[in-house]
């Protein structure tokens, strides 16, 4: 057992069954003698709803997370040159990527059965901002290890703080021999091959979303009717169980009537041989004062 083992099997947990495992998890390495493994486990925190989905967007989205983090090192080199026009039609870029892996993250989440509210989800689209813009945070969220949302750092652009014109001196050229043209449309040369990749890459991810997209349309309409139909048979067990409830009241009402009517049968059955030894004593002794009368008679005469 070590830290990084037992921290992946837990992330992948969602967050009610997080304590009680990882609690499960630190006895288990204090039985086996190694109570620093059992400290560290031990202070491992239950992740919020978000970090939970932006956790399990990673673990079932491995394609995804290769491409925003390829993304992230491209936008992050180019965002050094652009001028505030640039960043904010990529900042517009950049809110489409990160809000339909967000919308993956909330169908993963339904899927797994937790949904997610908006601010949650959007929550998670803060996180995959930070992503774009911070190696650190990038880092962080491709272990699949969060415990709570990130944030992106200052200054990064988003569509709620866009980027402020640019100063005089951020638009000069770049550093080098002011006097030497050649050096100063090669640096601008190479600044926009640099926003082009760029570019070309939300565009490509842009893209690759909109098949994803697509198939989370289809996956969350099945869902939706998966539901549906769960409910309905919820609903029917529901009245089957009602059903059943008062078929086994009948049924017990039933055989208590069959057990009253066995007890009436068998003491009528009683009455009757009572009845007939009765009637047949009463046949014999009738039979015999007979038989008695008709012997006195004729001594009689």
């Amino acid at each position: 057992m070590d830290l990084d083992a037992v921290a992946d099997e837990l992330y992948a947990l969602a967050p009610g069954d997080f304590t009680a495992a990882r609690d499960e998890r630190a006895k288990a390495a204090r039985a086996a003698g190694d109570r620093e493994l059992a400290e560290r486990i031990h202070r491992l925190r239950r992740p919020t709803l978000a970090a939970w989905a932006s956790n399990l967007l990673v673990r079932e989205q491995p394609d995804e997370v290769r491409r925003l983090l390829q993304l992230g090192e491209a936008l992050r080199q180019a965002h050094q040159d652009l001028d505030g026009e640039q960043l904010r039609e990529l900042s517009a870029q950049q809110h489409q990527v990160t809000s339909a892996l967000a919308r993956q993250a909330g169908w993963l989440t339904a899927q797994a059965g937790q949904r997610i509210s908006d601010d949650v989800r959007q929550e998670v689209q803060d996180t995959l901002h930070a992503v774009l813009a911070d190696p650190d945070a990038a880092e962080q969220w491709a272990k699949g290890r969060l415990a709570k949302p990130l944030s992106a750092p200052a200054g990064f652009p988003t569509l709620s703080r866009q980027p402020a014109p640019p100063s005089a001196a951020r638009r000069t050229e770049p550093a080098g021999d002011p006097a030497d043209p050649d050096a100063a449309r090669a640096r601008r040369r190479e600044q926009q091959e640099r926003l082009e990749r760029a570019r070309q890459q939300v565009t490509d991810a842009e893209q690759e979303l909109r098949g994803r997209e697509a198939e989370l349309a289809t996956a969350e309409e099945e869902l939706s009717r998966a539901d549906e139909e769960q409910q309905q048979a919820e609903r029917r067990v529901d009245d089957l169980s009602r059903q059943l409830e008062d078929a086994e009241r009948e049924q017990q009402r039933a055989r208590e009537a069959a057990r009253k009517a066995r007890d009436h049968r068998r003491a009528a059955d009683r009455a009757v041989r009572e009845a007939r030894r009765r009637a047949e004593d009463t046949t014999a002794h009738a039979r015999k004062l007979a038989e008695q009368t008709r012997t006195v008679l004729p001594a009689c005469d």
